[in-house]
């Protein structure tokens, strides 16, 4: 079994934002797959089941909004007995230009909180990251929040959506079993 988070904020105001890329991933690989998110109020977070090439994969956003991510997906890993190496995580990055994705196995959380709370609550920073680029504005700090919190334009999604397309091979190649150093070869 394998375990795809995306990170995001729940709620309206925040969807299709640039810090809910996470989130959109996921939903478009449970599109994909016709699958239904339900809330597991047990473990915060909204879930889904699909199958890949015969492997369970459970679709994950947590509903503890993205600074307590781990709050969420470390009771999930628990109950569900798995892995680290199972666990791939979707997180926004400022980084890097938009649709740009980067695969990494370990590294600090270089300022993403939600990254932050899960390496705390599995007390390790070395776990399967998915890092989607949505670009970077100014460098003031009400400029990053109002940045990471403002939704796409329409000039943005032939880039946001060219990125969702390869995120959602690399789930499925993720979900087939191949390991992390062989698929960051073939997608970073």
């Amino acid at each position: 079994m394998k375990m795809i988070v995306g990170l995001g904020n729940i709620g309206k105001e925040y969807d299709r934002t640039r810090h809910n890329i996470g989130f959109m991933t996921v939903d478009a690989l449970a599109d994909k797959h016709n699958a239904t998110f339900k809330q597991d109020g047990a473990h915060n977070a909204f879930v889904a089941d699909i199958r890949i090439a015969g492997e369970k994969v459970l679709l994950v956003k947590p509903t503890t909004y993205m600074n307590d991510s781990g709050r969420a997906v470390r009771p999930l890993m628990d109950y569900y007995d798995l892995d680290i190496p199972d666990l791939l995580v979707v997180q926004d990055d400022m980084d890097m230009e938009l649709g740009r994705l980067r695969l990494r196995q370990k590294g600090s959380a270089g300022g993403h909180n939600g990254i932050k709370s899960i390496a705390q609550h599995l007390d390790t920073q070395t776990f399967n990251r998915l890092k989607f680029g949505v670009g970077h504005p100014a460098h003031t700090q009400k400029a990053v929040v109002d940045f990471v919190l403002g939704k796409f334009g329409k000039d943005e999604e032939p880039e946001m959506l060219g990125g969702i397309d390869k995120a959602l091979d690399i789930f499925e190649a993720f979900a087939s079993g191949s390991d992390m150093p062989t698929l960051m070869n073939k997608f970073n």
